[in-house]
Formats: C-alpha cells, structure tokens, sequence
C-alpha cells in the first residue's frame, strides 16, 4: 500500500495539525546543520544491519522459520525504508526497529533450531480481537487480557521473545521490560497528543503487528511508512506468528490477540488459526473511519514531515469498507467458520462492560466468573476515559461527512444492527 504525496492537499496538512516537541525539531536540524539530508546523518543499508546482527549474535541461525525467502523480504523491505522521506528522529527510530526485530528473528530461530520440538506446541482456540478503530477494540482486548485462563502476548516479549545473549553477566543491562520503552513509551515521547489516541506501555497487551515485524512482510511497516517497492504477504505473516507464540508459550496456554487488519484477512486467519474464536467490534463509521485515518497519519507523522493525509483517507475507507461489508458474505459463505464469531457492540461495551463480556463468554462456551467481574471494574476504575486527553475528531477533518461514510457502510450497519451516535 503505498500513500504517495498528493500534487494539491484538500485537507490540511499534519503540520498545521501539531506542533512538534523543540527536542524532536531540533534533532531534526541536524541534517540540514551539515548541509545533507537525513539519510546522510542515519542510514538504512539492509547489509549493514545483517552484518551489525550477526556480529553480534556469532553469525546466522541455520533454520529460516519455514520461509526461505526471508532474507529478500527484509532486503526489500530496508530498501523501502531508506527510500523514503523520513525525518533524523523517524529515520533513528525506523532503523532501530529494524535491527531489533532482526535479531529478534535469529535468536527465535536459533532457539527452534535448538529445540524444533517448539513448533509441535499446540496454538489451541486463540480469542482474536479485531474491529475498526475507536470501535472499543484496544479496551476489550485489555479486558480480555485480565482473565487468567487467557494469555495476552505484552509489549515487552514480543519485542523480545527471547532472552539477550548479552545479558549473561551484565547486570547493568536492564531488562526487556524497560528496554522495550524506546518503542513503546517513546512514541509519545516523540509527539505526546499520541498517547490520547493510544497508549503504549511496555507492559501492556500488544498487538499482532508488534508481534509479527520480524516476518518482515507484516502491516506494521506499511502502517508506519508509505512504502513503494515493497508488499506485505499475509499468509508468511501468520506463518511466523504462530512460531512467534508457540516460540513464547509454555504447556496449554490460550491466547488473546488483536489487530484490525485482521478484519480484512479472515480467510487467512483461519487458514492458520482454524479454531480461533474472533471478536469483532462494531461501532457507527462516523465515528471510527475518522479516527483510523487520524491514529495511522499520527503514526506516520511521528517519522515525516509529508503524510499524504488525502491519499491516506481515501485508501484507508476503500479497504475498511471492503472490509467491513465483506465480512458479511465471508461469515455467511461457509469461507470461514461463522459460528465462531462472537460480536461486541461499542455502546454495549462502554455502558456494561460485565454484562457484554459475560454474553461473549457464554457463546464462546467459556466461564466468565465473578473474580474477573471484579477485575474488569477494578481496572476501568484506575483507566478512566480521557486519562491522557480527549482525542477529538469530526469526520469533515479527514475528508468525510457522517452520511457519507454511512452510506458506503450501509451493508455493515443494516446487516449487524450498528447505532449512530
């Protein structure tokens, strides 16, 4: 997916949106100080990196995670990233992304290499949650995540899924915990309205394209980057994510997972997941295409200067509406188990949180008891709305108006009963 730069802009631009922090500007002064560009200051060679990580890790794992190809996706996909117009602070944090998930990939291989009996682990019933944004996804996935029969995957080991060779007799190393705050914490940092839109924690559920950027093929690079000359490839995707969690489980767990791009990948989904039960959120499109297109231009923002928020929109409305219209035909079609769904409304959610999961429970066939009850209620008592600010929106900020966005989703609001608000 690629969002190149529009010739006139309809909508205004992301720098009259915000104002960056002085500390980010003046990093990114940096390049023009010496006469250069950002690429000058911070490089992104798929060699080096390749070189850098297993220098450091004593060379290259023999396995390759059942893709052989794995090398050429993460070539292409640096290529990609240099090619772009990235500022220094976006371009220091890209590269750091990309050289820790690559050695997170070889220590994940060297480890089934080591014990191949990991990819006999059973990845039995996964609970996905997936949903529009702003549809009550991120809460009810962190819901979910307080019942102790199920296993969310937390920021901290999916970005470090296996233990640091260099932690052995260095304590002065911290630990994953609170490295992981360069990725997680730090976006914030980086542009602090973020944390209103979504908060991220190190210790905190995460979702599959956390999980899933050492596949070098999955939605978190195309989310954080307009990429050209590179294309992500879904079913290798869930491929890795399944060796990724069998990598981190241990005995029976149960999984609780979430990413909206699922919604447009069903079939695929069940293709490796076949018993997963998927969550899907509803809520009116007024109020969440607005707000997916404003959290993916933040994302972007955070690393450049030109966010091609008209393309951006008008991209972005093409696939959730495909998306979220299609899933209809696709659940009743047979394609993919339609009694394994179970659909959570936003207004329910928000206004009784135990009594919609307790319904979710019930069709999953699951006990929803009485400690997690006290649990749920507990955490939105300490997780009040608007805990970092108000993420304020109205459709006609990002090219839309309610009917608009209403009538391209009328199959997906008559078909699943969804409320305007």
């Amino acid at each position: 997916m690629s969002f190149a730069a529009a010739s006139t802009s309809k909508l205004a631009p992301m720098t009259e949106r915000l104002v960056r922090p002085d500390w980010v500007r003046r990093i990114n002064l940096m390049a023009g100080s010496v006469g250069g560009h950002a690429r000058d200051l911070v490089p992104i060679d798929a060699a080096e990196l390749l070189d850098t990580a297993t220098a450091g890790l004593g060379g290259l794992p023999a396995g390759d995670l059942g893709d052989p190809r794995w090398q050429e996706r993460f070539e292409a996909l640096a290529t990609a990233i240099d090619a772009t117009d990235m500022h220094l602070v976006g371009r220091l944090i890209t590269k750091q992304e990309l050289l820790r998930s690559l050695r997170a990939r070889l220590l994940l291989t060297a480890a089934i290499d080591a014990a191949p009996e990991i990819t006999n682990r059973p990845v039995t019933a996964p609970v996905i949650v997936t949903g529009p944004a702003r549809s009550g996804t991120t809460i009810l996935f962190e819901l979910l995540a307080l019942d102790p029969g199920l296993r969310p995957p937390t920021a901290a080991e999916a970005l470090h899924p296996v233990p640091l060779p260099e932690a052995a007799g260095n304590p002065d190393l911290p630990e994953p915990i609170v490295l992981s705050e360069c990725e997680q914490e730090f976006w914030a940092d980086v542009q602090p309205e973020f944390q209103a839109l979504h908060e991220l924690r190190s210790d905190l559920p995460v979702e599959c394209v956390t999980l899933t950027q050492g596949s070098f093929c999955g939605f978190h690079w195309s989310m954080i980057a307009s990429l050209d000359s590179w294309l992500p490839d879904p079913a290798v995707n869930y491929a890795y994510e399944r060796q990724f969690l069998q990598a981190l489980q241990h005995g029976s767990e149960q999984w609780v997972l979430k990413t909206p791009g699922h919604l447009m990948l069903l079939p695929l989904l069940y293709a490796e997941f076949s018993d997963a039960w998927v969550v899907q959120t509803h809520r009116d499109p007024a109020k969440t295409m607005p707000s997916t297109v404003s959290t993916t231009a933040m994302i972007q923002w955070l690393r450049t200067d030109h966010v091609d928020v008209d393309g951006m929109a008008e991209v972005i409305l093409a696939v959730f509406a495909a998306g979220l219209n299609g899933s209809i035909d696709v659940r009743a079609s047979g394609t993919v188990p339609g009694e394994r769904f179970v659909d959570v409304h936003f207004a329910q959610l928000m206004s009784d949180p135990v009594a919609t999961l307790r319904a979710a429970y019930a069709q999953m066939g699951r006990d929803f008891t009485d400690d997690h009850a006290d649990a749920v209620l507990d955490y939105l008592a300490h997780k009040p709305k608007g805990k970092f600010g108000v993420h304020r929106y109205q459709p006609e900020d990002w090219g839309f108006t309610a009917d608009s966005l209403r009538a391209a989703l009328a199959p997906y609001i008559a078909h699943y009963g969804v409320a305007s608000e």
